[in-house]
Order: C-alpha cells, then structure tokens, then sequence
C-alpha cells in the first residue's frame, strides 16, 4: 500500500506563519502547516489551498511549491506549498480535526516545531518573500 502524498501550505503573513494544531497528534507532531491528503484529479497547489480553507478557514492563493520529502515523523511524502493570504480570519475551522490555529513569528517556529523546519521551507520564511 503506498502512503498519501500531504500537501502542507505556507501561509505567510506580515512576518508570521499560520499553524495549527492538531486535536489527535501523528506521532510527536503537533502543531503543522494546515495540510492533508491530495485528493485524486487535485494538485498538491491546488490541495494546499483547500486544506487552509477547510482546517484554518482562510483563503490563500498558492504560490510556488518549495519542495517535498518524506516526513521524518508520519513517513508521507508532503509537498510544502507557499501561499499568500487572500481572506479570512484563521480559526479552527475543522474542531473535529484542529485544536487550534497560530500565528507564529517567523523566528519563533523552533517553539512549535522542536525537530526543526524542512530547511527549503526555513529558507523560504528567512527571505524576503515571506515578509
């Protein structure tokens, strides 16, 4: 059986990221990009911005995709998508799934993210598009 492909959005806005939280953690995860299963038909661009529709309740526009790996925690392949926020006002949109949002201050995300930030998505938040 092969393992989803997740597709995670980058939202950046004014020098922050949104997070979430998950309500049931996936191994030591916790707090994540708003992020989930791309659907068949659908691209990881176009399932990034639906996942922050549906987990945060913002629209986003996808940007460009930073790159993919194989997580180091879950073992699904996630495709990070960088976004830019268009509406919204970020909230639990999916309580069934999510606890809570955050935005985080760029600098502050090793706090929420103890095993550190898949280092193609920390260079795209330390430039000077996620400003």
């Amino acid at each position: 059986m092969t393992s989803p492909v997740v597709a995670g959005a980058v939202v950046v806005d004014s020098g922050r990221t949104l997070l979430i939280r998950r309500r049931v953690p996936a191994g030591a995860l916790l707090w994540t990009f708003p992020s989930g299963k791309v659907e068949p038909g659908e691209t990881a661009a176009e399932a990034a911005a639906r996942e922050a529709r549906e987990e945060a309740g913002v629209t986003v526009e996808p940007l460009v995709v930073l790159g993919s790996r194989i997580h180091p925690v879950t073992g699904w392949r996630v495709v990070y998508v960088a976004c830019r926020l268009l509406s919204g006002e970020a909230c639990a949109a999916s309580p069934r799934e999510v606890a809570e949002v955050a935005w985080v201050p760029v600098g502050g995300l090793a706090e929420y993210v103890p095993g550190g930030v898949y280092p193609p998505v920390q260079a795209y938040l330390d430039g000077p598009a996620a400003v």
